[in-house]
């Protein structure tokens, strides 16, 4: 993985638009992750879905909280993605509260497909999802990789967290 040059994929966002007024003031609004990510450092984190819970009492939270730090290392933004549309992604990231980490929704999955992360989690219920991972992206390439064990045994009802978390991609980050 590492080097790899992320995926040449457009996400579909929402985002607020005061003057459309009404109930729901938000317009779609393509996301170009190479365009947003050209010239940057990115921490990017995924995780199998939105309000599930080590993604919602853990993983995601825990990256809010390191938010700064992160930022303090050398990343110019941190984003989630989820293979969940954009709707869901608004609820969850309203839901939790953040005000920091950007999430991304990956409806289609495309991105985490081409990343190699799509699995099929039909066994809950979910349909196709990603498999945990982050990873510090540079200029658009893979600078460092964390990966949960277990991506060949995704079938199962595992659902590993600690290899993804905030503490070892600041850790990376670190590094000279």
């Amino acid at each position: 993985m590492l080097d790899r040059q992320i995926p040449d994929v457009t996400l579909k966002t929402r985002v607020r638009d005061d003057s459309l007024g009404g109930d729901n003031p938000f317009a779609w609004q393509d996301f170009k992750v190479r365009d947003a990510f050209a010239g940057k450092t990115v921490v990017l984190f995924s995780l199998p879905g939105a309000f599930t819970p080590t993604c919602s009492n853990e993983q995601c939270p825990a990256f809010e909280r390191y938010y700064d730090d992160l930022r303090a290392a050398g990343a110019d933004e941190v984003y989630c993605i989820a293979v969940n549309d954009a709707f869901v992604m608004y609820q969850w990231g309203k839901n939790l509260g953040l005000s920091n980490i950007k999430l991304l929704p990956d409806g289609s999955g495309a991105f985490t497909r081409l990343m190699g992360m799509l699995i099929n989690k039909d066994h809950l219920g979910f349909g196709m999802r990603s498999w945990r991972y982050a990873a510090i992206i540079k200029d658009n390439h893979v600078a460092a990789w964390f990966e949960e064990p277990g991506i060949n045994d995704a079938g199962t009802d595992e659902d590993p967290y600690g290899e993804t978390s905030p503490e070892n991609v600041l850790a990376a980050l670190r590094q000279p």
